[in-house]
């Protein structure tokens, strides 16, 4: 007798109510989000006074939002987080082969995207993140870029956003309100937001939403895919000298 295909189990409507922990996370993270939007440079010389150099005010200042975030994120996602990893151990090979094929698959629709446009330009999110890994030990970065953020960004736009709005509001609706604020949060507060800049970030954005829905909304697999992304990021930018990395921002700009 010929067995059946083993689906996911079917999506389980109470893990997909608001509850008051989700509130909780997602006020903090736009509290904290925009305050440093609104008064970041108020904020910087204070943060530089207590701190040994700028590099450490920053990275201190980021790890602290998206830890404290990230603590009630895992908290109030819990329940789905160990669904979804279930779901992806019944499929070991699928998820360690799909991973890094959604990785370039982002990769080729950002180049795609960025040379359909005819214009590079670096955003200063990027710039700074670039400028902080290069004083920053890669075993600090790592924690944040790699398993804290990624995980914060996937919680609030893609389980939040798409997975519980989701069930009030037209779910094409979420999915592009997904991929515009994503990016948007990257560049908003540090410089206009212009087309070029926001690119990237929208295909980011477009390919995290759509690995989202494929895999039946697990957000487990998005949070992966966006984590080795960020991973390979951080590897290129510290396996680079940077006397090498210094000359080709000079090239670009």
């Amino acid at each position: 007798m010929a067995t059946a295909h083993r689906l996911p189990p079917a999506p389980q409507p109470q893990l997909y109510r608001f509850s008051p922990m989700d509130m909780a996370t997602l006020c903090l993270y736009v509290a904290i989000a925009g305050f440093f939007a609104a008064a970041g440079d108020l904020v910087a010389p204070f943060l530089r006074q207590i701190a040994p150099s700028p590099a450490a005010a920053s990275y201190a200042v980021n790890l602290l939002f998206y830890a404290s975030v990230g603590i009630l994120a895992l908290l109030a996602a819990r329940k789905v987080v160990v669904r979804d990893l279930k779901v992806l151990a019944t499929r070991p090979w699928f998820t360690l082969l799909m991973v890094p094929a959604s990785v370039i698959a982002m990769m080729i629709l950002t180049a795609v995207v960025v040379a359909a446009n005819g214009q590079v330009e670096t955003s200063q999110n990027q710039a700074g993140l670039q400028a902080l890994m290069q004083q920053v030990p890669a075993w600090l970065m790592v924690p944040l870029l790699v398993v804290v953020g990624p995980f914060v960004e996937e919680y609030i736009f893609r389980h939040l956003l798409i997975g519980k709005l989701g069930r009030r509001v037209n779910i094409w609706i979420c999915c592009i309100l997904s991929v515009v604020l994503f990016a948007a949060l990257h560049i908003v507060g540090q410089e206009a937001i212009t087309l070029t800049a926001l690119l990237p970030y929208l295909a980011m954005g477009a390919t995290l939403v759509f690995v989202y829905m494929w895999t039946g909304r697990n957000v487990m697999f998005s949070y992966f895919v966006h984590a080795a992304k960020n991973l390979l990021a951080v590897i290129l930018v510290y396996a680079i000298p940077p006397e090498l990395f210094e000359q080709m921002q000079n090239v670009q700009a």
